[in-house]
């Protein structure tokens, strides 16, 4: 079973300043409402802790692999639970230039695993509701500098 959540928004920012603010992990526990932490250092191939806690739900902290680490255009990892194939997903923050000034920030990730039917309700609501939380706070940040 698959699923995926996929939000975007527009920010008045070039992607190098959303870039900075979304890759300072250690400022993340002060204006992040959904990714509370990351910790590790972000470079293909390595695994990081990550910690989430969507609004309405329990938190958890896991340990994914970074998947993909592009300068200003595109952070991925992938994550499980136990272990593949019970609860993966594949995390993606992408950010595309406008080409005036802006950005176009999409976050989404694609869900994965036998579990996945189990949690697809709390997926659609709080995580979604995450994502979109996070997102708008990005761009508060980002349009403010």
């Amino acid at each position: 079973m698959a699923k995926e959540i996929r939000t975007e928004i527009q920010i008045n920012a070039s992607p190098a300043v959303v870039w900075s603010i979304l890759t300072n992990f250690e400022n993340y526990p002060n204006w992040n409402p959904f990714i509370k932490s990351i910790i590790g250092e972000v470079k293909v191939g390595n695994t990081i802790t990550a910690r989430i806690e969507p609004p309405g739900a329990s938190g958890m902290t896991f340990q994914p692999k970074i998947l993909t680490c592009e300068t200003n255009k595109e952070l991925k990892w992938l994550g499980k639970l136990l272990f593949a194939g019970i609860f993966d997903g594949e995390h993606k923050f992408e950010l595309i230039d406008n080409g005036n000034g802006t950005t176009t920030f999409i976050q989404s990730e694609k869900f994965n695993g036998i579990m996945v039917p189990l949690f697809a309700k709390q997926l659609d609501n709080n995580t979604k509701k995450g994502f979109v939380a996070m997102n708008l706070k990005l761009k508060e940040l980002a349009e403010f500098k």
